[in-house]
């Protein structure tokens, strides 16, 4: 009998996520996943009320590091049942209704998760306006779950049931993969795969990597996961748009490609010795990164973090490069995610008890 890689346990992990539906609000599923894996490499284990998962290294140091990867995804949820038994929905987070025509979902019934299609009335059928200009309302997609009539659509779901695109990571060519929920699945991957890869080591600081909730609806989790946890530093991971596909000509932005390495965040949001210390770990250990300047206040949990205690969080992100994002066909490589983690490990152990983020 062979024995299995590290790698290739976390790799499964990986695709474990990505095969575990977990729509903003229903995270659940997904918490147990991630909780059985870590659990032999966490100090401590906890979940709070609001639903965030945090595993811990070295939880007695005053010193906190907070890791933070959101484990929600897109999703939809049943709003109305026809008398055909045809399924009704609202939007659960950024839900791109262009993208949605023709896919299979996932329902999360009580019983069990059902097999659903978008449907779309066929070209032969439409009108000439319809044809010219998509409907994209969301109150004009429906759900098909072969139901007879209403009354045998609710021997098995219910409103407010949650929906997500079919969970069916797939392995593409030069260790790409594709499918739903990529954001931010893989982001959490690292976060989590960080604090295995660092047990065992001597820290000065406390490490605190947490599986949030509830990010694609208002970076929820992130804020009252980083109240109790009163982190010194917080760093998101989480998916960023790569610009390398013909959909982009990269001339509005600066080039983000698969396989270029994650990138690191720089502007208002971030912190300048977070900024730098990660810079610095990048280039003293050879690890491929990618730069990501940025005017405002970034979308994800970096920015909830930053301003979640007195005196602030020194603050800064990590991002994986992500094609297609928020569709059912985003696309990552994974040794962006390799190299995420390496940079995460490199700078965390780099940190002492004296050092000292405030900007000067």
């Amino acid at each position: 009998m062979t024995t299995r890689t590290k790698k290739s346990t976390s790799h499964d992990f990986l695709f474990q996520l990505l095969s575990t539906p977990s729509p903003t609000g229903y995270e659940v599923p997904i918490q147990r996943v991630v909780r059985s894996y870590i659990e032999p490499f966490a100090d401590t284990i906890t979940i709070d009320l609001h639903g965030n998962l945090t595993a811990a290294l070295n939880p007695n140091s005053s010193k906190r590091i907070m890791l933070a990867g959101h484990c929600d995804q897109i999703g939809l949820t049943i709003r109305h049942i026809t008398k055909e038994g045809f399924l009704l929905v609202d939007k659960l987070g950024g839900i791109d209704v262009g993208v949605l025509f023709g896919a299979r979902v996932s329902v999360l019934a009580k019983k069990g998760p059902l097999v659903g299609v978008i449907g779309r009335k066929p070209i032969h059928l439409q009108s000439g306006d319809e044809r010219a200009k998509a409907q994209l309302d969301i109150e004009k997609v429906w759900i098909d779950i072969g139901a007879k009539d209403k009354a045998d659509a609710e021997k098995f779901v219910q409103i407010g049931d949650a929906i997500t695109f079919e969970p069916t990571p797939i392995a593409l060519k030069n260790n790409l993969i594709t499918g739903a929920g990529l954001d931010n699945r893989v982001g959490l991957y690292v976060v989590i795969e960080t604090l295995r890869r660092l047990k065992g080591t001597r820290l000065p600081v406390g490490l605190y990597s947490v599986s949030t909730v509830q990010e694609e609806v208002g970076l929820r989790g992130a804020r009252t996961a980083a109240t109790a946890i009163n982190p010194e530093v917080g760093i998101a991971v989480d998916v960023t748009h790569a610009n390398d596909n013909p959909g982009n000509d990269g001339s509005k932005c600066e080039s983000c490609k698969l396989g270029g390495g994650p990138t690191i965040a720089r502007g208002p949001n971030i912190n300048p010795v977070v900024e730098e210390r990660l810079l610095a770990a990048a280039k003293k250990n050879k690890i491929p990164h990618q730069l990501a300047p940025g005017g405002g206040l970034l979308g994800n949990d970096a920015n909830a973090m930053q301003v979640a205690r007195g005196g602030g969080v020194a603050t800064g992100a990590l991002g994986i490069p992500n094609r297609y994002m928020h569709s059912q066909a985003e696309v990552c490589q994974l040794d962006d995610l390799e190299n995420a983690i390496e940079l995460l490990c490199a700078f965390v152990k780099d940190i002492k008890a004296t050092t000292d983020f405030t900007p000067r």
